[in-house]
């Protein structure tokens, strides 16, 4: 919620936010925050050991700093702030969730707005903390990671991290990113050089969670040393194989041919670009409204003003993602479709979704003013009526 400070301490970090060790030859073993064996860490979900031994895991880097604080961050800062991150895990180590964030732009954790954090001005207790060992853009989310020790790539691969990004949804006004694979090349466990994008284009023509073809999720080596990466979207597993010498560097992707929303030497959109409704001519605007109204209401829901989030669930054009309902059908979940059923919509918030996955807090998490949340409210009449008119 905006402008809300944290709980000091965090008495979640007593059950989550690390990674506890167990033994794999023992029954009966209980979880308690006694094996805890390191802290700090937001949805690490990828581990994995190099031929060292050395553990590695991955970190989703928190969400939401100009939403909550918008006195402190920009739209863009919001977009690409705070990184997501690779850590080395170590017996004790506190990567500072959710006291403390890493600044790409600063090569440094700062401290958190909730915690008495300035906007990225000041350190405090992160000093205290540990830093990742290698930082990515970020909203990419990464839900898996993989240290290669495989024998089939080249030897530049060898002991280097892939990591699976399933995808953004909350960097608007920029364009979503992620849903790619990438590499991080390793030495003696520490970064040796930049990432590059080793797989790319699984999510289509739309980067966008719900329209997205595929996100990848999960990584696994076989026993000849083929990289196997899993998609949660579509359902699919590609296997990834390396014909050549093995003296060869690493290489980026070949980036994928242009996409329905890019813009091609035969269809040249303009600097401010195009509104995704363009081709369906304009808007009806709902009784007491104006079209002004229903433009700013749309500027807001895709995020282009005021740190609208609702594009993050239903879509950029609201056609409805499996987080959140198509506002374009007519059919209306949480009241009559008027412009006063919508408003009470969103001002409450849906804690308990009918049909789909995401939660919505109320304004959407976001301080909308009343003038806001009424050309919110006209925008999603306007598009939910389209076709009724």
């Amino acid at each position: 919620m905006p402008n809300v400070p944290g709980n000091n301490p965090c008495t979640e970090l007593e059950t989550r936010a690390g990674t506890w060790r167990y033994d794999a030859n023992r029954l009966d073993q209980h979880f308690s925050p006694a094996e805890r064996f390191a802290t700090g860490l937001r949805n690490g979900e990828g581990i994995s050991f190099d031929s060292a031994g050395r553990i590695f895991a991955t970190q989703h880097g928190r969400d939401q700093l100009g939403q909550n604080w918008p006195k402190l961050y920009t739209l863009e800062q919001n977009a690409n702030l705070p990184a997501e991150e690779l850590v080395q895990l170590r017996q004790g180590s506190d990567f500072g969730w959710p006291e403390c964030y890493y600044d790409d732009v600063q090569k440094k954790l700062v401290l958190a707005p909730e915690y008495g954090g300035d906007g990225g001005k000041s350190v405090g207790i992160c000093s205290q903390k540990e830093a990742p060992v290698a930082a990515f853009p970020a909203h990419w989310a990464p839900n898996d990671m993989l240290i290669y020790e495989g024998s089939q790539f080249p030897s530049a691969y060898k002991d280097g991290a892939f990591i699976a990004f399933h995808g953004s949804w909350n960097r608007a006004p920029e364009p979503q990113g992620g849903y790619n694979v990438v590499f991080q090349p390793m030495v003696d466990g520490k970064a040796s050089g930049s990432f590059v994008v080793f797989a790319d284009g699984f999510a289509g023509a739309f980067q966008e969670p719900g329209r997205a073809a595929h996100r990848p999720t999960g990584l696994a080596v076989g026993p000849d040393g083929a990289l196997y990466i899993a998609d949660d979207q579509g359902g699919r597993i590609w296997r990834v194989t390396f014909q050549g010498a093995s003296t060869a560097g690493i290489a980026a992707a070949v980036p994928p041919p242009p996409t329905a929303q890019a813009s091609t030497s035969s269809n040249v959109l303009p600097p401010e670009g195009i509104h995704p409704n363009a081709a369906a001519g304009p808007l009806p605007t709902p009784p007491g409204a104006s079209p002004d109204q229903v433009a700013l209401g749309g500027r807001i829901f895709r995020g282009q003003a005021d740190e609208g989030t609702c594009s993050g669930c239903h879509g950029t054009d609201g056609n409805g993602t499996a987080m959140g309902s198509d506002l374009t059908s007519g059919k209306w979940l949480w009241g009559d479709g008027s412009v006063r059923a919508i408003s009470r919509t969103i001002a409450q918030g849906v804690p308990k979704p009918k049909e789909h996955t995401g939660v919505m807090p109320p304004m959407g998490g976001v301080q909308l003013s009343q003038a806001d949340l009424a050309a919110v409210a006209d925008y999603v009449w306007a598009i939910g009526h389209r076709n009724t008119q």
